[in-house]
């Protein structure tokens, strides 16, 4: 239910609202495409959380089969009980009202762009959604199948001692398994070149070049699957370890836009760029190991160890969490029109940074002394205790850090000190009109601006700037 909860109920969720709410305000659009459809879509979602959840008041618990469900175990044989056929309608419904909401929300990018906006002059923020929503588009009904697939199996438990349904079951899982991965980061990684640019006070560096890469690495995404079942022996290793590995070519053009932006900008640290700079390395300890563990040889050492967990983390706690926060922090004044603590979202910051890694890191150690994953407990003599004192240390400064963001939201909305239109100097369209916005994005008052470019609002201030002189 933790995997389950992470992935089908926040950070997906979150990655595909983000983009929800930003898009129609980037492309000068009034509002998104198919509005009651989208609305359908969130009430699905919400259903089927409720659902999932309900699971924990029945008299045998929520599902416990891991959040991947994989046959026989989530079988009537091996997890009997009504839990598990509660998550699988859970998760029937909020991924149909996820695939839903991206479907519209593509369609609004697509065809409701204000005049001036052609494709190549969407933010980078805009087209990391237009890639994610490709791959759900294209992913998400493999979610779909596999659940009935399950379903079909808890109905007939005598399908799942054939091994072609169980190995069947995982090729359609993971099909939707991994490029849900890259649903988790992408908005962040466009997220995160929004607020970078912002900050140090210029135009995000090869912005077509981080464009193309965006859009290769979502159709290379849903080429790699395989790599999660190396060690079932049902898979084609030197396939799947190519185009796992070849994901490092539109990786590095993105990262390379990242730190080349940095570089030679006049930087400012408010706590969206905190947020954003320390995604930069955490977020790479994640990728990087996500490429090892993409290596056959390497995979039937590590797999189903504890350095799946640090890998795992790494990419979505120290790296997409950051990302959820800097783009929390950088939106939250014009979402809203207030502006948050600064001294309380810097505290949030540092106990982050600390806990993800004192809590994360060990965990490499641990699965390379071959500590397995999804155990209850082990022995004293297994010497994997100080590693786990340090991961659970690490634990309560990430509860801490939780604590005075929660206490940043309270105080921020209690004292509520008005946002200007413009807080942070930013160069996207929703900058241009009001915090928060009115219902049609933008108004007589604050209409949207000449677009000749992906920065209109800095084309417009270095306008300005050039009129004074």
């Amino acid at each position: 239910m933790h995997g389950s909860g992470v992935i089908y109920l926040v950070m997906t969720p979150y990655a595909i609202g983000l983009g929800l709410y930003l898009v129609p305000l980037q492309i000068g659009a009034p509002a998104v495409a198919a509005p009651r459809t989208t609305l359908a879509g969130y009430w699905l979602y919400l259903l089927g959380a409720v659902t999932m959840l309900s699971g924990f008041a029945t008299s045998t618990g929520a599902a416990d089969h891991g959040w991947y469900a994989y046959p026989p175990l989530a079988g009537t044989r091996y997890t009997p009980g009504p839990g598990v056929d509660l998550w699988i309608l859970g998760v029937v419904l909020a991924g149909a009202g996820m695939l839903m909401v991206a479907a519209t929300v593509l369609w609004t990018a697509l065809l409701k762009r204000a005049p001036g906006m052609t494709m190549l002059r969407m933010p980078i923020f805009s087209w990391s959604t237009v890639a994610t929503n490709l791959m759900v588009i294209g992913a998400f009904p493999s979610l779909l199948v596999s659940m009935g697939i399950l379903a079909l199996g808890r109905m007939n438990p005598d399908l799942f001692t054939h091994n072609e349904w169980n190995i069947g079951y995982q090729h359609v899982f993971w099909f939707f398994g991994h490029p849900v991965v890259y649903v988790m980061f992408f908005p962040f990684v466009g997220a995160i070149a929004e607020v970078i640019a912002t900050f140090a006070q210029r135009r995000f560096f090869g912005y077509k070049a981080t464009v193309l890469s965006l859009l290769v690495f979502a159709a290379l995404s849903m080429s790699v699957w395989g790599h999660h079942m190396f060690t079932t022996g049902q898979a084609e290793n030197d396939y799947y370890s190519l185009t796992s590995i070849m994901l490092l070519i539109p990786a590095g053009l993105e990262y390379f836009g990242l730190v080349a932006t940095v570089v030679g900008g006049r930087l400012r640290f408010p706590t969206p760029m905190l947020f954003a700079v320390a995604f930069i390395p955490q977020f790479l300890i994640g990728g990087l190991t996500g490429i090892m563990t993409g290596t056959p040889a390497v995979d039937y050492t590590i797999h189903d160890t504890y350095f799946i967990v640090a890998h795992w983390h790494y990419t979505l706690a120290a790296g997409s969490l950051f990302g959820l926060f800097a783009a929390f922090y950088f939106w939250f004044p014009k979402a809203t029109g207030i502006l948050m603590v600064e001294p309380l979202g810097k505290i949030h910051f540092w106990l982050y940074v600390a806990g993800t890694n004192l809590t994360f890191f060990p965990m490499f150690i641990l699965g390379l002394q071959g500590m397995p994953r999804r155990i209850p407990t082990y022995l004293p003599e297994d010497g994997f205790s100080a590693m786990n004192l340090l991961a659970t240390a690490g634990a309560a400064l990430l509860g801490l850090g939780t604590l005075a963001f929660v206490v940043d939201v309270v105080v921020s909305v209690r004292r509520r000190v008005p946002a200007p239109p413009d807080p942070w100097g930013g160069q996207t369209l929703e900058w241009a009109t009001s915090s928060p916005p009115p219902p049609l994005n933008f108004t007589e008052r604050y209409p949207v601006p000449p677009i000749h470019s992906h920065t209109p609002m800095l084309d417009l201030r270095e306008q300005e700037e050039a009129a004074e002189r």
